[in-house]
């Protein structure tokens, strides 16, 4: 018997190392590989020098054109039980095409994280106003919902944005399904993180082409730091992240103990060098890596609650959430000092992991999920009605602008 085909078609190539959505897909990637799938990774974006060797874990990968018929061709030959689109604006260039060639696949969005959520807290924070559903209701909401309405499954990464999207959009929960992090475990190791006296200074990290995690340095350089700074003398802040721009460097001040560090090969080494990893993100969506890599490295956070939002669920937090800078800082003051605080924290951290992300608690059911549309498809689609009102109307507007882009090109 032939192995079940799987597709993703890439937003961009998973760079682990650079994000923490490469890290997420790859923990989707593995989870397939688990069910003894055959995987075929293809994607429109330039490979980077940081892009993962997916072959080295079995994975096909093949770069495909935007707006060309030749993907026609490859996925008719390919005919995937399964595509999985990297992003909705993936799904709007080539889900039309998939569902020409293959109609029999079973389509599933990963969201990463709410796009649409993101882009109205932008919004809200450039204009300094409060955020609300008139920011939430953006032109780019309705083409991200559009795409949720036309696939068979969405993986939501945020419990807090699956309540969103089912109170605020009406989305039925039958198209929705929580995944998030998926973590592999390994107790020892983190029992033997290195404890409160081994470690020193702040640390943070996020692609800096991230716009929620400039907006944080800049947050940390010009208003949190300054105070900070006093109240820790001899404390150095420690900024890590991939792609870091001229005007970041700009920001690196030796003298004042603000390090911009840039791309680290070992993240896992910068968080337990840190007593304290810190993360105030003005606006975002989703869940935040450096979060999830502080917590595996027994590193407490001080956050603010949009980095905080949906990491937790009902359990204690690896250390401070707080939204009032300067109580911020005042609480950042005393973790960094506070022995007993401290380990408790990392402690919450580790029950976090073990109780919210750890793998084992997610792959068998959502193999599941994935048999059980695949039996049923036929019936899953005519329970969603509206999709299919989607995809005869929405699609159209797109197959026809990309075919007229291709003659264009030619």
């Amino acid at each position: 018997m032939s192995k079940k085909q799987l597709l993703i078609i890439g937003f961009v190539w998973p760079e682990p190392k650079s994000s923490a959505a490469g890290s997420r897909m790859l923990q989707i990637v593995d989870v397939f590989l688990n069910a003894d799938y055959k995987i075929t990774f293809a994607t429109a974006c330039a490979k980077t020098e940081n892009a993962f060797n997916l072959s080295s874990i079995g994975v096909e990968a093949t770069q495909i054109e935007l707006n060309n018929s030749n993907f026609d061709t490859f996925i008719s030959n390919l005919n995937p039980n399964v595509v999985l689109f990297d992003r909705f604006m993936i799904e709007e260039q080539f889900g039309w095409r998939v569902l020409e060639q293959c109609p029999n696949a079973l389509k599933v969005l990963d969201t990463e994280d709410f796009h649409s959520l993101r882009k109205g807290r932008h919004q809200a924070f450039k204009n300094k106003e409060q955020f609300n559903d008139n920011y939430l209701y953006n032109d780019f909401a309705k083409r991200e919902i559009a795409s949720i309405l036309r696939c068979d499954l969405t993986l939501m990464i945020s419990e807090f944005e699956i309540e969103l999207l089912q109170t605020k959009f009406h989305i039925q929960a039958s198209q929705l399904y929580y995944l998030p992090f998926l973590i592999n475990i390994d107790s020892e190791a983190l029992k033997n993180t290195p404890k409160f006296e081994d470690r020193n200074h702040i640390v943070t990290i996020g692609n800096f082409m991230h716009e929620p995690n400039w907006q944080s340095v800049l947050f940390l350089k010009q208003q949190v730091w300054p105070k900070l700074s006093q109240l820790l003398p001899k404390v150095e802040l420690h900024i890590y992240g991939s792609y870091v721009s001229q005007k970041a460097m700009q920001l690196h001040k030796p003298k004042e103990r603000f390090f911009i560090k840039g791309f680290t090969e070992n993240v896992n080494t910068v968080m337990q060098n840190a007593k304290i990893c810190t993360a105030y993100l003005p606006f975002g969506a989703g869940l935040k890596g450096k979060l999830l890599d502080a917590m595996q490295n027994g590193t407490p956070c001080v956050m603010n609650s949009i980095a905080a939002e949906a990491m937790f669920g009902k359990l204690n937090s690896n250390g401070i959430i707080e939204d009032n800078i300067d109580t911020f800082i005042t609480r950042t003051v005393e973790l960094y000092h506070a022995k007993t605080s401290w380990e408790t924290a990392q402690k919450n951290g580790f029950k976090t992991l073990n109780k919210r992300f750890s793998k084992s608690l997610f792959e068998v059911d959502f193999n599941s999920k994935i048999e059980e549309l695949l039996t049923n498809l036929h019936t899953h689609r005519q329970q969603h009605f509206i999709s299919q009102i989607l995809q005869h109307q929405t699609l159209q507007s797109s197959k026809y602008m990309s075919k007229w882009i291709e003659e264009k090109n030619k």
